[in-house]
């Protein structure tokens, strides 16, 4: 067996090592520690995450996606799923998927223990994505990321024939 090192192969260790904490900056309860997978053995256009959720945590906001597909595996811990504006408790070998468009969607863990999960899906050049609870909308292409108001959205029809 080859145990040299292998730009294709990512140990578990690995993914420990490079862990980072994230907290959403609309959501004061947002805190996540994880390690993006995929981009460490260099997938493009795909993620997948490992991902731990402290007690009394939540992951993100509140979501919607237009374009790109999510989902999420429970591998440890209870927490609760906010899926369509209806709560949903998950555990370990529970699986969440959102096509696109999808509906909103939330993470939370009110358990005493870490809740453990993979999350993943498609990463385009262009996403936009609903946050229903705080009536924002944003667009990123690329790196850039722009948030308007939701509220403010003009309709724009384009007339016959044009």
């Amino acid at each position: 067996m080859q145990d040299k090192p292998n730009l294709y192969l990512l140990r578990a260790a690995e993914a420990v090592e490079h862990a980072q904490s994230f907290s959403h900056p609309w959501n004061p309860r947002s805190e996540i520690i994880g390690t993006q997978l995929a981009r460490m053995v260099g997938l493009k256009r795909t993620g997948v995450s490992l991902v731990r959720v402290p007690p009394g945590k939540e992951s993100f906001v509140y979501h919607s996606h237009q374009t790109e597909e999510e989902w999420i595996y429970i591998l440890e811990g209870r927490g609760t799923a906010r899926i369509d504006d209806v709560e949903y408790e998950v555990g370990a070998g529970d699986f969440m998927g959102f096509p696109t468009p999808s509906v909103a969607h939330h993470l939370m863990n009110a358990s005493g223990a870490d809740l453990v999960y993979l999350m993943g899906g498609e990463h385009h050049e262009v996403e936009i994505a609903d946050f229903p609870d705080l009536g924002r909308r944003m667009l990123r292409r690329g790196n850039e990321i722009q948030v308007y108001d939701s509220a403010a959205a003009q309709p724009f029809s384009i007339p016959p024939g044009d």
